[in-house]
């Protein structure tokens, strides 16, 4: 998993099945940032931005103990039509699988855009995730938004909402 000023972070909870037999992953995948990536992150997002790179690094590599000082306490996120209503539930729910499923998984930036208002920022991505099933590859197209809120001058994630589809 690649991310780089990434607000997609984010792998979420394991729940994509397809008929195909794809099995359930996390949607939110974006961690080290490709260079060829089409960015639109005006500067007054930018910090919020790194914040979702930061998340996304910290969850691929497991650091669940940063991933929670990322998330605020009352986070909301929508995967596949469910939801985790909390830092804590997303923390002894999902995260385990989505920490486990990224470390296998390379993701690639494809497009971000961001904006600002007042305490609010809002970050979109676009990535793929290539990883491996039954020694065939895989790609899930993923898209992401996050929505993080400035406290006390540290920027913490208040919304995730994640997407993917297998690749035709």
């Amino acid at each position: 998993m690649i991310i780089s000023p990434i607000l997609v972070v984010l792998l979420f909870a394991a729940t994509l099945a397809s008929a195909q037999g794809t099995p359930k992953l996390p949607s939110h995948a974006h961690a080290a940032a490709d260079t060829a990536a089409s960015q639109n992150v005006p500067v007054e997002a930018q910090a919020a931005a790194t914040v979702v790179d930061q998340f996304g690094t910290a969850l691929q590599a497991g650091d669940l103990k940063a991933v929670e000082l990322l998330l605020d306490p009352e986070v909301l996120i929508l995967e596949s039509g469910g939801a985790e209503r909390s830092r804590q539930e997303y923390l002894s729910h999902h995260a385990v699988g989505d920490a486990k499923f990224l470390k296998e998984a390379h993701v690639q930036l494809l497009r971000r855009t961001a904006g600002r208002s007042g305490d609010l920022v809002w970050v979109g991505s676009e990535s793929e995730i290539h990883f491996q099933k039954e020694g065939k590859p895989i790609t899930l197209l993923s898209t992401e938004t996050m929505v993080l809120k400035n406290v006390s001058r540290s920027w913490r994630i208040v919304h995730i909402h994640w997407s993917s589809r297998p690749q035709k």
